[in-house]
């Protein structure tokens, strides 16, 4: 697959995925915003109520019915956190023009109404439709609430809001309720119209239509777009490690325990990082998962995840009130099992094996191609899929354990029930 990436006007990027073994075509776009909590949640609700209608289709029933006339094609709006940026947008997926019936094509007319949800909204007024706004401010408020309902996804949020708490990073995706509370009309229509002209829009197209076709209907599509003064995205910050660890507890209503570590890592050898996260907490055969998991039966289940971005790992786990010591105390000591190069003969191997298979997938998904493109693109970076791989075969077991030996503990979020202590 040889992808390209073209710029199209000032601040607007195409990257083309031509794939010709689906039968559907991916069209993205998405704008990259520097994260900031004041403007989270007010980036959040903007796609959601741009997608409630245009200037010639006002409602969900003209929008859904054009739609339909184009043989079921969907848009959907996205909000995506990668790096320090925040990336809200639409992806739309419509029947490739060479499985479409006689030979139809779709690009162009998908295209045409990507562009009039993005640059030409149903308006009353000059601001957007009151009922759209306030309809769209109710669910984004539920979404945000609903995150306590599922407590590890809440404990893995508090864990980098207490870890970041004044990085960008510390920002959740969707902002938090007190700002999604504040979000006025009036000021929503006016970040819209600073968004569209300031930032970063980064197109991705997965299909069979030559790139200069995909170009062309581009353009026509988002011809009225407005480019003022382009912000650059958010540059790469590592996190600044803690003097000393910093130890949060938080109690709820629970009657599991969930355990949250960050760890600041020192070292800029990412492919060493990446399987040495592998090794230690990043796949069903890492030490976390076998030991004090399955072993040890100390943890419900416990995995770490490396944040590239930011050269930070973080350690999610649920366990019992009173097993936290235990089970904490044997998280560290697989660390330095890891650091040490205490493995199995198999270990590495099945480690290198579990990312290779996880880069050689993702050929196999529009979604998880654009997924990954949007986060290189947002955070600076360039490599593609193969050559990640590449490098991830290239690492030895030395470069893992100098890679390893910079992660130091950083901050401890224990999330209890409200009688234990």
């Amino acid at each position: 697959m040889e992808m390209t990436r073209t710029k199209l006007a000032e601040g607007v990027y195409l990257t083309c995925l031509p794939a010709r073994k689906f039968k559907t075509s991916l069209l993205s776009a998405q704008f990259v915003t520097p994260l900031r909590r004041e403007t989270a949640s007010a980036c959040a609700l903007l796609p959601a109520v741009l997608r409630r209608g245009t200037v010639s289709c006002p409602d969900m029933g003209s929008l859904s019915a054009r739609l339909d006339r184009l043989y079921g094609a969907r848009i959907e709006y996205t909000v995506r956190k990668k790096g320090e940026n925040q990336c809200v947008g639409f992806v739309a997926s419509l029947i490739d023009d060479s499985f479409a019936p006689g030979g139809e094509k779709l690009l162009e007319p998908v295209a045409d109404l990507l562009g009039e949800l993005i640059c030409d909204p149903v308006t009353e007024r000059g601001r957007f439709v009151p009922a759209y706004f306030e309809s769209e401010k109710t669910n984004l408020l539920d979404a945000i609430r609903s995150i306590i309902n599922d407590k590890r996804e809440y404990a893995d949020s508090r864990l980098l809001q207490t870890m970041c708490a004044d990085e960008p990073y510390g920002v959740p995706r969707l902002g938090d309720e007190a700002g999604a509370e504040r979000i006025q009309p009036k000021r929503l229509y006016a970040l819209y119209q600073e968004l569209i002209a300031t930032a970063r829009l980064e197109i991705f197209y997965s299909g069979s239509a030559p790139r200069e076709r995909v170009e062309h209907a581009m353009l026509s599509a988002l011809s009225a777009l407005p480019r003022d003064q382009v912000r650059d995205i958010a540059l790469f910050q590592p996190h600044p490690p803690r003097p000393e660890v910093l130890r949060v507890e938080e109690a709820l209503d629970v009657t599991q325990g969930k355990l949250g570590m960050g760890f600041a890592c020192g070292s800029d050898d990412y492919a060493a990082m990446m399987l040495g996260n592998t090794l230690f907490g990043g796949s069903s055969n890492s030490k976390l998962f076998l030991n004090v998991r399955e072993k040890l039966s100390l943890c419900y289940y416990a995995s770490s995840l490396y944040h590239r971005q930011k050269r930070v790992i973080t350690v999610s786990s649920g366990i019992e009130f009173a097993d936290f010591q235990r089970a904490y105390d044997e998280i560290l000591a697989q660390l330095e099992a890891v650091k040490n190069g205490d493995l199995e003969d198999w270990e590495l191997e099945g480690a290198r094996s579990t990312l290779l298979n996880a880069y050689a997938s993702m050929d196999d998904s529009q979604g998880k191609l654009e997924n990954f493109y949007l986060g290189q693109a947002a955070t600076g970076q360039s490599e593609t899929p193969e050559e990640l791989a590449e490098q991830v075969r290239q690492v030895t077991e030395e470069r893992v354990r100098a890679a390893m030996e910079t992660v130091r503990l950083d901050t401890v979020y224990f999330l209890r029930g409200e009688e234990s202590q």
